[in-house]
């Protein structure tokens, strides 16, 4: 110690930077604080944006608002789906406002961006909204953990039941970038594991309003199943299309691989009725469902979507992981959320050596009108849940993954 005392003060006599030693234990700059990084105004701020925000401040709430003694502020921003965007924010949340968590992270690209940066800054990212299984394979990092879905899990669902109900033909139209990509590639994969045949694909920008080609190209594969390898409203655009061409009156099956239910919504049952997607939450599978979905729509006025009860999940759970390791350090906590059980809802999943999420997924089906209760659910009964997928077999194992952080 006196040698300690020695140096410290010699070096301060000598005008040296002197940096002490650092206390892992207790909380840095006296508050945690936690990003919500998401779409606020593009093709996905109806499954993410200001109702994810509006989620993590229910989960400050409900985990009483403060931990170990210090407030807990949630903070937000657009990262206009583009990564140089989401990096740049991600950057300046960490090096100027101390942020510890980031959360949603909806885009693939600007979540795979963001990941790599803040992992190098030591910062723990816990996407819910992105879904490239790249995040948790060749991308995947120390700090980084993939919460809520990925593209291996979609298909293992839609794409297995769609298979075997007769639709064993496919072409798909794919959004052209990192989710579309490996959204198509892993239902790929399913369809021909199950003797199915691929048709071909076509490759759509993001955001492009008009799909009136796209679907001319797959009407004519003639393949049984038209894969639609997209998201929010550019999923909305090809059904509501499809639907004025007539697609599906033609004998063709449309299978949406990333669905949520403000797609639904917006849809209509008249229009989507029949669909089946796969999810890895609905408001009303059960009580702990219920009980959050009705306190969201309190207060957002709309049911959540399973991104919005993802980053729900993920601050709370990751609130519960700091006040355990009993310190916002970032090892600290990473390992905390390793050894935890992460309720989710009612079902419980595990986050793996390589960031990935394990947890139950459910297969549902979107009632016809006829089957619609406008007594239930402020009128959001649009589902049902027609099986549970259970999370060692709706995700890669890791045998499987090329995680660098896995030892095999």
């Amino acid at each position: 110690m006196k040698k300690l005392a020695c140096s410290l003060a010699c070096a301060a006599a000598l005008g040296l930077s002197v940096t002490a030693p650092v206390n892992a234990a207790g909380i840095s700059n006296g508050e945690v604080k936690i990003g919500v990084l998401s779409d606020m105004s593009g093709v996905y701020s109806a499954i993410g944006g200001k109702g994810s925000v509006v989620a993590a401040e229910m989960a400050v709430h409900d985990f009483g608002g403060t931990v170990l003694g210090k407030p807990i502020k949630i903070v937000s921003a657009d990262h206009q789906n583009k990564a140089d965007v989401g990096s740049a924010v991600a950057r300046e949340w960490i090096d100027k406002d101390h942020v510890d968590m980031i959360t949603d992270i909806l885009n693939s690209a600007v979540g795979i961006a963001v990941q790599k940066l803040a992992s190098e800054k030591h910062t723990i990212t816990m996407n819910t909204g992105a879904g490239s299984t790249a995040l948790t394979n060749k991308d995947c990092t120390k700090y980084g953990i993939h919460y809520l879905y990925d593209t291996y899990a979609l298909p293992v669902g839609t794409a297995t039941a769609i298979v075997k109900g007769g639709g064993t033909s496919w072409y798909f139209i794919t959004a052209d970038y990192a989710f579309g990509h490996s959204l198509q590639n892993n239902t790929e994969t399913i369809v021909k594991s199950l003797g199915g045949e691929i048709k071909g694909a076509v490759q759509a920008p993001l955001g492009t309003s008009d799909f009136s080609s796209y679907l001319i190209q797959a009407q004519g594969s003639g393949a049984k199943v038209i894969g639609l390898a997209n998201a929010g409203a550019d999923t909305i655009n090809a059904i509501k299309q499809a639907n004025e061409f007539g697609i599906v009156q033609k004998g063709q099956q449309l299978a949406g691989m990333l669905v949520f239910i403000s797609d639904v919504k917006s849809l209509g049952l008249d229009t989507a009725k029949g669909l089946q997607f796969t999810t890895g939450y609905y408001w009303d599978r059960n009580d702990a469902s219920r009980k959050f979905g009705n306190a969201f729509y309190a207060k957002f006025g709309k049911m959540p979507t399973m991104d919005q009860a993802g980053v729900y999940s993920a601050v709370l759970n990751y609130l519960k992981a700091v006040k355990a390791a009993g310190t916002d350090n970032a090892d600290a906590v990473r390992a905390e959320l390793g050894k935890m059980k992460i309720d989710f809802f009612g079902s419980v999943g595990h986050i793996r050596a390589d960031g990935l999420n394990v947890h139950d997924m459910y297969l549902v089906k979107v009632k016809s009108p006829k089957e619609f209760n406008p007594n239930v659910g402020h009128g959001w009964d649009l589902l049902k849940v027609e099986a549970t997928i259970p999370g060692d077999k709706a995700y890669m194992s890791l045998a499987q993954g090329s995680c660098k952080l896995v030892k095999k």
